[in-house]
């Protein structure tokens, strides 16, 4: 189960808000990322097809939040490295996560691929409409994954569970009612159940039909 301290789900919201907008533009070619995923010490980043949710269609690669300088990795870095993976042949590998392919990504010998226009373009308007703030917004979302054409799950940081939590909600629907009741029905103990099936949280809750 994933428990990570204040500064690796820090460092996980960073990347994951960072990355939000390659679910519409292309990380290359035809692959968009689909998904964040925060692990222990690592972030894991699926990719697959605009459309994609089944587990086959998919593929997670493991990047780790430090370099072998024991530096915390930057979000642009993650991308990247990211971008050079999708473009190439997927790498064999017998690892699986949630039935979805699972590269450990080395870094030290991974060149990460140039910043295309559109890169340029984001950061420029990502840093315009939304300034760096001193105090990020709560609770961090510290990874996504879309579980359906109108579904997704959140990863949410939640001080009393001793880690994440994940929220599957619905894409249709009252999303405003739902943002603004979010942070509140995480925190809902009795909502909270185990999921076996994913290790990157502690509890889930199930909001889809909230």
């Amino acid at each position: 189960m994933n428990d990570p301290g204040g500064d690796t789900a820090e460092q996980q919201a960073y990347i994951t808000r960072f990355l939000l907008d390659y679910t519409a533009v292309p990380l290359a070619g035809g692959t968009f990322l689909r998904g964040v995923l925060p692990a222990r010490d690592a972030v894991r980043v699926v990719a697959g097809a605009a459309d994609a949710v089944a587990p086959h269609e998919l593929v997670a690669y493991e990047v780790p939040l430090s370099d072998e300088d024991e530096e915390p990795v930057t979000a642009p870095l993650v991308l990247a490295w990211t971008r050079t993976l999708a473009s190439g042949s997927l790498p064999h590998t017998d690892a699986t996560v949630m039935s979805m392919p699972l590269i450990p990504v080395d870094t030290t010998v991974l060149e990460p691929a140039d910043s295309s226009h559109a890169d340029q373009a984001l950061r420029l308007l990502r840093t315009l409409a939304w300034p760096f703030v001193e105090a990020p917004p709560g609770p961090a979302l510290c990874g996504f994954l879309f579980t359906g054409q109108d579904s997704m799950r959140l990863y949410l940081a939640v001080e009393e569970a001793g880690g994440l939590i994940a929220a599957d909600v619905q894409l249709t629907g009252a999303l405003t009612a739902l943002l603004a009741a979010l942070p509140s029905l995480i925190g809902e103990e009795e909502r909270w159940v185990t999921d076996t099936s994913d290790p990157h949280c502690v509890h889930a809750v199930d909001l889809t039909t909230w």
